[in-house]
């Protein structure tokens, strides 16, 4: 079984500060993917599925996308081994 990591992210939503932590196999998480991971917290089960990015979306898309959708200022904490 893989190790997981676990990741604390601090960004803002629409402007007001918030914290998601993320368990993750992956030991490192660059902050497009953890755009990634919270436009899915908070779009993934939008009805209207154009608004995520694509899977071959690059990087500064990806976090592009996560500014229009009033996602900012994303920091990723040292991931803690479980």
């Amino acid at each position: 079984m893989a190790e997981l990591y676990t990741h604390l992210v601090a960004y803002r939503f629409n402007g007001e500060q918030r914290e998601q932590s993320f368990e993750l196999t992956a030991a490192a998480l660059p902050a497009h993917v953890a755009a990634l991971h919270l436009l899915q917290l908070h779009f993934g089960d939008s009805e209207n599925s154009l608004i995520m990015p694509s899977a071959d979306s690059a990087p500064d898309e990806i976090v592009r996308q996560a500014l229009l959708l009033g996602i900012s200022d994303i920091h990723t904490e040292p991931a803690a081994p479980l």
